[in-house]
């Protein structure tokens, strides 16, 4: 199964015997609360137009637990956010679709958490809203209750003495930009740098100026030239867990299996413990 779905695939999908949930999850990474600016606020987004019949979810607060020590973006308690996508209609018999404001970040982490507990067919849109050239509606639906029941599937979750093993012995990639990798800023977390061992693999080389993958031959290209194949152990990390999910996305669509360290940088540059690698070398 394709993991990512074109806007004309999904406007015929949606008249046929049985269309896609679909699941809006606008969102941005914002430093705009430093510099005293209000956040982006995805659910106004939505309110201003939509695809017709999405519904609106929350990557902080429905996506994610609370922050702290296990990072910005931790995992979410299990049972509500089964209880968060049965609201949204999503059941396991009925495929579903994710969208985001075209980065593509914030839908991959709903694709990325749906696979992990289970769901059989999740795929998001390619190139997001801006991608879509269907109607937009303002009316919020009233889906029926879906019967969607997470259970994690094994091999899909990192945490940091994982990543810290696989950074070692398979291939661990550093999704964020190259300038954090390398710790010459950091702009959100304690200390810059990376996980030692990590290989700097930003998830921007990924796309194209329109927010769309790459085609499947390029990435794996890419991914090999990088050391990531399908034969190979990788791992994702990133900041808080999002923009490596978008990166597990990519390798999904170049056909690498990967396990995301969702705890990521935030969480292990809490703990002063953690040895901290800075520069353009992996070690």
């Amino acid at each position: 199964m394709n993991a990512i779905i074109s806007a004309t695939e999904l406007a015929s999908e949606l008249t046929g015997v049985n269309p896609p949930v679909l699941l809006d999850v606008r969102w941005q990474l914002s430093l705009a609360k430093a510099a005293g600016e209000p956040p982006f606020d995805g659910r106004a987004a939505y309110a201003a137009g939509h695809v017709p019949g999405a519904v609106y979810v929350d990557l902080d607060r429905e996506l994610a637990g609370s922050p702290g020590a296990a990072g910005r973006h931790p995992l979410p308690d299990l049972a509500e956010f089964g209880a968060v996508m049965r609201r949204a209609g999503v059941s396991a018999a009925r495929p579903v679709v994710v969208y985001d404001g075209g980065q593509g970040w914030a839908a991959a982490r709903a694709w990325w958490m749906l696979r992990w507990t289970g769901h059989p067919d999740v795929r998001v849109l390619d190139g997001g809203l801006p991608a879509w050239r269907g109607e937009r509606s303002v009316d919020v639906p009233t889906p029926a209750e879906g019967d969607f029941e997470p259970e994690p599937v094994p091999g899909g979750l990192l945490d940091a003495d994982g990543a810290a093993s696989l950074a070692r012995s398979g291939i661990l990639l550093d999704a964020r930009a190259g300038e954090r990798y390398r710790g010459e800023v950091e702009p959100i977390d304690r200390v810059g740098g990376h996980i030692p061992g990590a290989v700097s693999a930003p998830t921007t080389d990924t796309v194209g100026p329109d927010g769309r993958f790459l085609p499947a031959p390029d990435l794996r290209s890419h991914f090999k030239a990088l050391g990531a194949t399908d034969d190979t152990a990788v791992g994702v990390y990133c900041g808080s867990g999002v923009s490596g999910a978008h990166e597990v996305l990519a390798l999904a669509v170049a056909g690498v299996p990967a396990a995301l360290y969702v705890g990521s940088w935030s969480e292990w540059s809490s703990d002063p413990s953690r040895p901290v690698a800075v520069g353009p070398d992996p070690q």
